[in-house]
Order: structure tokens, then C-alpha cells, then sequence
């Protein structure tokens, strides 16, 4: 049989999985894995709706795009993706939360210096 004994219009279920890295990385995971779809997250506003299409879709065209022998070839690659998106999602989670708490200190300083006046 050939490299991939799936036809190119068929994905395995178990491929139909959430991947962090076209998620958080959408732009150099899409260049990475031969799914220029993922260059449509530079249109400004669509981007924000385009994001979830990527981590949802992702794993489905990199497995039509790739050249995999098997689904567990295929995880060995994106699971280096999903690490890597799942860290960069978490480092902007924590560096939203201190912005946020900054925020709100900053404000609750400047509205409580009225005060002495």
C-alpha cells in the first residue's frame, strides 16, 4: 500500500482532536504543516472567530496535508505542537491575569488619591 493507506478525503477519528498548536501558534503551525488556511487569522477581527476554526480543524489538515503513515506517526509531530501551544496558552493566561490585577490597582490608587483632596 502507499505511504498513507487512507484516501486523502478520509480522517481517522481518532485524528478529530483538539491541537493547542493551531490554536496559540495558528500562523507558524499552518506554514509548518502545509495548512495555509491558517494565514486567514491575519485578517484583523476575523482572526478572533478563525482561532477556535484552527484548533478545531487543525489536526484534520495537517493529516490531509501530511504525508503520514499512520495516526501514531502523526501524534509523535503534533503532540510537539500541542506542548508548545498549551505552554504558550498558559504563559498568556498568567500575563492577562497580572495585567488585569494591575489594572485594577492602578485604578483603585488613582480613584483612592481623590480622596485626600
Amino acid at each position: 500500500m502507499g505511504i498513507n493507506q487512507y484516501s486523502s478525503s478520509e480522517v481517522p477519528s481518532e485524528i478529530k482532536k483538539w491541537n493547542w498548536g493551531a490554536f496559540m501558534m495558528n500562523i507558524m503551525w499552518g506554514i509548518g504543516n502545509k495548512s495555509y488556511l491558517t494565514l486567514l487569522c491575519l485578517i484583523p477581527l476575523f482572526n478572533i472567530i478563525w482561532i477556535f476554526v484552527c484548533g478545531a480543524k487543525g489536526n484534520e489538515w495537517a493529516w490531509k496535508n501530511g504525508n503520514y503513515s499512520s495516526p501514531e506517526e502523526f501524534f509523535l509531530v503534533q503532540n510537539t505542537w500541542n506542548r508548545a501551544g498549551f505552554v504558550s496558552f498558559i504563559i498568556t493566561i498568567c500575563i492577562l491575569a497580572v495585567y488585569i490585577l494591575l489594572a485594577v490597582v492602578f485604578a483603585a490608587a488613582f480613584i483612592g488619591s481623590f480622596n485626600n483632596y
